[in-house]
């Protein structure tokens, strides 16, 4: 819809420059097409003529009626209006959307995914715990969100790399590692004293039991906290991973931050910085200096005790990423590291190296809410609430929906009495239960002995009123939806369409009047399968993106 508009608004602008209506200029004007906020606006809008207004020096709706006039319509589009202060609304006609529904049942899922991105190379760095205990609630939106935009991406054609950064070195392994030997000595009946700030989960305990039974006594005089944070680091790891697993999230690389301390890429980074008088040492320690990057304070890059901060070998992996040759990299962290990134951004500028490729998507925290209540503490691990305790307690389908469903820089308040209701509020329950009734719809029209033919086009669609014409524009606008997703990094928009969408037909199935099938009247029965077809295809399709099941009975 959108390339039609484009194209006749560029010839009637052609036309009303032959005229002397408009100034050569205007044929270079970019064209934006958009859908109006208020349907009874038409089916498209474009703002054209505000934005062409101060470079002709004239007011927008003449020009507006100007372009109107010199428009030679298509017989996709029946109408062009002037509205407002300028805006160019138009109106499809029927034809267009039988034919696009059509094309939306024939394509099947793959209709809501249109293929952009061209084979281009993104990389999504998401999750990326460092393995010092089993994921948390916080964890499961940032691993939502980056397994969502690597769906997104790699649906719409391009090529994902999926990626996980961790550190298993450092001070707060070392500190886990001596926490897994006190609980491992407690085991034997041995007293001992656990570290300041130990790690204090039954978790550890759990690691302590797997030791004490592989090894027996053997370990006790073993002081070196080495192989206790080996054991750790597997069995926390083996932990994220089958989280992970249920959660359907899946990584093709994990890349170890202390690699690039082992090799000396963050050795690298400090000289370069050091050569360009970006470093300041202050009180034992090494800061990057911030006023000299439009910082609004120095950050430090290597503690007093002589150990790197995040930051400094996270310039040395953003490097490592811009070198792959990624033609997009996108960062998915929480809230916390948005100073720790902006420093990262400016010391890759300052080494002459163009950020441009790197997004980051910044999450707020997740709130757990039982009958009102904040939700405090966890009835397994004592603590936190883990995220394999959230997919118990609610299924993988609803946490995965309900994660997406507030855009990612909003605050995320889950309730778990919601989230376990089948009910109309419950938002995911609410879109499966119309894929449900589309799929029984198919199931009735079995029984009753009709068909959709294999071949759509010669199917009869003008018996489709107006209703139906207002699902067929939603359902093939999914597209356009899915692709603004893409591009703003905004995956929320998908679970908020597919509210959209599954609200207009549930509003339509409840009405007598609409039977889908109906034995007396074949014809209208079947071009109201096809409009069926494509709304079930959009949603499964539209949920499939988002990880979650489409049932076809609930």
């Amino acid at each position: 819809m959108k390339e039609i508009i484009v194209t006749i608004l560029r010839a009637a602008i052609a036309r009303a420059q032959a005229q002397g209506k408009l100034s050569a200029a205007a044929a270079s004007a970019p064209i934006v097409v958009e859908a109006p906020k208020d349907s009874a606006h038409g089916d498209a809008a474009s703002n054209l003529a505000l934005a062409l207004a101060r470079g002709e020096g004239k007011p927008p709706r003449a020009i507006a009626t100007a372009i109107r006039d010199a428009l030679v319509l298509p017989a996709e589009v029946t109408e062009a209006t002037v509205a407002g202060p300028g805006f160019l609304n138009f109106r499809m006609a029927p034809a267009y959307w039988h034919q696009e529904l059509k094309r939306a049942a024939a394509q099947g899922r793959s209709y809501v995914s249109p293929q952009i991105g061209g084979g281009r190379r993104v990389q999504v760095e998401f999750l990326s715990a460092n393995p010092t205990g089993p994921l948390t609630v916080g964890h499961g939106r940032n691993a939502v969100l980056g397994d969502t935009l690597a769906r997104l991406f790699a649906a719409t054609g391009y090529r994902v790399t999926r990626e996980y950064y961790f550190n298993d070195g450092g001070r707060q392994m070392k500190l886990l590692g001596e926490s897994v030997r006190v609980r491992y000595l407690e085991e034997l009946g041995r007293p001992a004293a656990m570290p300041e700030d130990g790690y204090q989960g039954e978790y550890i305990r759990e690691i302590a039991r797997g030791l004490q039974t592989n090894h027996g006594a053997a370990l006790a005089e073993n002081a070196d906290p080495e192989i206790f944070v080996k054991a750790a680091v597997a069995a926390i790891f083996a932990e994220i991973k089958q989280t992970c697993e249920k959660l359907g999230v899946s990584f093709d690389v994990y890349t170890n931050e202390l690699d690039l301390m082992r090799d000396g890429r963050v050795d690298a980074v400090m000289a370069a910085l050091r050569e360009r008088g970006l470093v300041v040492e202050r009180d034992g320690a090494q800061w990057l200096a911030g006023e000299k990057l439009g910082l609004p304070k120095d950050q430090v890059l290597i503690r007093s005790t002589g150990e790197p901060t995040y930051r400094t070998p996270d310039i040395a992996y953003h490097i490592d990423k811009l070198k792959r040759g990624f033609e997009l990299i996108i960062d998915v962290f929480g809230a916390d590291h948005i100073a720790e990134h902006v420093g990262v951004i400016a010391a890759l500028k300052a080494l002459g190296y163009d950020t441009a490729p790197i997004r980051a998507i910044i999450y707020q925290f997740v709130t757990l809410t039982r009958a009102g209540e904040k939700v405090k503490m966890s009835t397994r691990k004592a603590t936190y609430v883990t995220l394999d305790e959230l997919i118990d307690e609610v299924g993988v389908d609803v946490v995965r929906f309900f994660f997406l469903f507030r855009k990612h820089d909003s605050h995320l308040d889950f309730d778990l009495e919601l989230a376990r209701r089948q009910a109309p509020e419950n938002p995911v329950f609410y879109v499966q239960y119309a894929h449900a009734r589309l799929a029984s719809v198919f199931r009735e029209a079995e029984r009753a002995g009709l068909a959709l033919p294999a071949d759509a086009a010669g199917i009869d669609l003008t018996p489709l009123g107006s209703e139906e014409l207002e699902l067929a524009r939603r359902a093939v606008a999914f597209p356009e939806v899915v692709a603004g997703a893409v591009a703003d990094l905004e995956p929320h928009r998908i679970p908020f369409y597919l509210l959209e969408l599954a609200g207009e037909f549930h509003r339509y199935y409840n009405k007598p009047a609409n039977r889908i099938i109906n034995p007396d009247d074949p014809r209208l029965s079947i071009a109201r399968l096809l409009l069926a077809r494509a709304l079930m295809n959009g949603i499964a399709g539209g949920l499939g993106l988002l990880g979650v099941n489409a049932p076809d009975r609930m």
